[in-house]
This record gives C-alpha cells, sequence and structure tokens, in this order.
C-alpha cells in the first residue's frame, strides 16, 4: 500500500477528511518551496499537491497563472520540481507528494523517463491535466509500473462515459472540480456539488478529493462532509503573493491550521456505492 492509499485507510479508520493544500514549486522563489512543504505538513496538510510551472495553465485562474509566471521567472522546471521533491524526501518519507501539470513538460522529458525520476524522487501521484483518460492506458501502466498513481479529474459537465473511463483507470483519488469554471472562481454551488458527487460515486470506489472554488473554512467544511478530500489552491497562493517574505510561512501555516481545524469538525460518515 502506497503514501496515499495509506493515508486514506487510515483517514477511513479514524473518521477523519483529508486536506490537500496546493502551492506551485518555485513561488515565490525555489528556496522557498521545500520550507513551505514542511510547514504545510506541519500545519495540518495530509496530501501535498504541487504544481508544476507552466506558461499556458489552461485549468488554472489569474491567481495561480500568475505563481507559475513567478516561478517560470527564476527558470523552475520539471526537473527542479523533482529535485525539490527529492530534498523534501530527505526528511519527510511519510507525507504523499502528488504533482500537478500539463503535458508539454513531460512529453518533453519524455513519459516513460518522467515516470521513473518522478518515483526515484518521492512521488506519490501524478494529475495532467491535459491527458485526457480515454487516451492514457500506456500513460497509466507507465505510471503504476513505478507504483505511482494516475489521478484523473472530473467536473460537473463530465459525461458518464468519460466517468466510467476513471474508474477504470484512476488510483489514490479521483480529483473533482466543483464549478464550470477556472481555479480560483468563486461561484461555488454546493448544492450541484452534492449532486453530481452522489452519481459520481456511483462508478467511483476510490477516495473522492473536491477543489477549486473553496476560499474558506465554512466552504472547506462544508465540502469535507460530501468528499473524502478538500483540495485548496488559489486562496493559499494568495496568501503568498500578499505576504512579505519574513510573514509568508506563518501566513500560510495560520491559514492551513484553520482549514484543518474546520476540517476536524467533520464525523466521517460512509457513503456506499451503487451500481454504475
Amino acid at each position: 500500500m502506497n503514501r496515499i492509499a495509506s493515508t486514506f485507510s487510515a483517514f477511513k479508520a479514524q473518521n477523519k477528511k483529508a486536506l490537500i493544500p496546493f502551492i506551485t514549486a518555485g513561488d515565490p522563489e525555489p528556496v522557498m518551496t521545500v520550507m513551505l512543504m514542511h510547514d504545510l505538513v506541519q500545519a495540518g496538510a495530509d496530501i501535498i499537491e504541487l504544481g508544476v510551472p507552466f506558461s499556458d495553465p489552461m485549468a488554472d485562474g489569474p491567481t495561480i497563472q500568475r505563481s507559475s509566471e513567478r516561478a517560470l521567472q527564476h527558470h523552475v522546471g520539471l526537473k527542479d520540481v523533482l529535485a525539490m521533491v527529492a530534498e523534501f524526501r530527505k526528511t519527510n518519507t511519510a507525507t504523499p507528494v502528488v504533482l500537478m501539470g500539463y503535458a508539454n513538460p513531460v512529453e518533453a522529458m519524455g513519459r516513460g523517463n518522467f515516470a521513473v525520476a518522478a518515483k526515484e524522487a518521492g512521488v506519490d501521484g501524478i494529475l495532467i491535466v491535459d491527458y485526457p483518460p480515454e487516451e492514457c492506458e500506456e500513460w497509466v501502466q507507465q505510471l503504476k509500473d513505478q507504483e505511482i498513481d494516475p489521478i484523473f479529474l472530473l467536473s460537473p459537465t463530465t459525461p458518464k462515459a468519460r466517468v466510467e473511463k476513471v474508474a477504470k483507470l484512476a488510483k489514490g483519488f479521483v480529483y473533482y472540480v466543483s464549478l464550470k469554471g477556472v481555479t480560483g472562481a468563486s461561484h461555488l454551488d454546493l448544492g450541484d456539488v452534492r449532486d453530481k458527487l452522489a452519481e459520481v460515486r456511483a462508478c467511483i470506489s476510490i477516495p473522492i478529493g473536491v477543489g477549486f472554488g473553496i476560499r474558506d473554512r465554512a466552504a472547506a467544511k462544508t465540502v469535507a462532509e460530501l468528499a473524502d478530500a478538500v483540495v485548496v489552491g488559489s486562496r493559499i497562493i494568495e496568501e503568498i503573493e500578499n505576504s512579505t517574505r519574513s510573514a509568508l510561512l506563518d501566513n500560510v501555516s495560520n491559514l492551513v491550521r484553520s482549514l484543518r481545524a474546520a476540517l476536524n469538525e467533520i464525523n466521517n460518515t460512509s457513503i456506499s456505492n451503487d451500481e454504475c
């Protein structure tokens, strides 16, 4: 059982929900990334989602786009991101790390080469936004050969056929996009999330994390009542963007502690899956 599966298994036994904060590697500068990762864990992060900087992040709103731009100004590339994970692993061998990014950097390195390098660095899961599941069987096998979980996105507009395909390919957890839009959008409709997750759970047996549009502890708590994990990205990036260098770590840690406290108020209930 790998780190992601172990985390969710332990949380199910403890009636807890997982908190997955997102940061972009290299933002605001490369030297801060590993420090931020350790501070996220100390503040209550259960899984870290680490963004790979990219010049055209199509699923991301302006906030995360700016974080990629800041990282790219420091020339942070895919090899640098893997080096950051390896550095993190020198003192943290327990917390799962998921890389989130886009196809171009992976294709430039080569899918197989990237999977091997990610395993060596200590990566547990990979989400490539623009790899459609219908064309990913070879990619998924390359990841599974390295004991890395292939993670896929589902959204409010995902057709049932694609949900069924993701159900066959995904491991670790599925990332459900809670709204029709990009990261950082504010029009989160929790009623829609509740209804769609019920449909998704009819097909998906692995844990479901929900992200996009979760900006405060109230939203995090409500989403946690519906999902197995809560993913928070743009709100954390805003804290990084608006903090002085001396206050950055404390400000991000305080935000994550607040979110963790909100999730701790949830009593997990088992949700059975109907036939897809």
